[in-house]
């Protein structure tokens, strides 16, 4: 069997979304003189900017309660 090419490894696959055209002009408003070349390529940006750092928002119920368990025994 064949190995693809080096190139098709780094290949990204695109899916497409809907967004309401007054949020896109808003958009194009924003990035215009930025050097930020599509809609798209915001929007994936802000997304990723949004899923890196909600991991370190969000803590689940159980570090909640180990962090609760922690303050307790330091007295508070």
């Amino acid at each position: 069997m064949k190995r693809p090419k080096k190139e098709d490894e780094n290949k990204v696959e695109y899916g497409t979304i809907s967004l309401p055209l007054p949020l896109i002009k808003k958009i194009k408003e924003r990035i215009r003189g930025t050097g930020m070349n599509s809609v798209s390529a915001y929007v994936a940006f802000v997304v990723r900017e949004i899923l890196s750092s909600s991991k370190e928002k969000f803590v689940d119920k159980e570090e909640i309660s180990k962090i609760k368990s922690r303050l307790k025994s330091l007295g508070y």
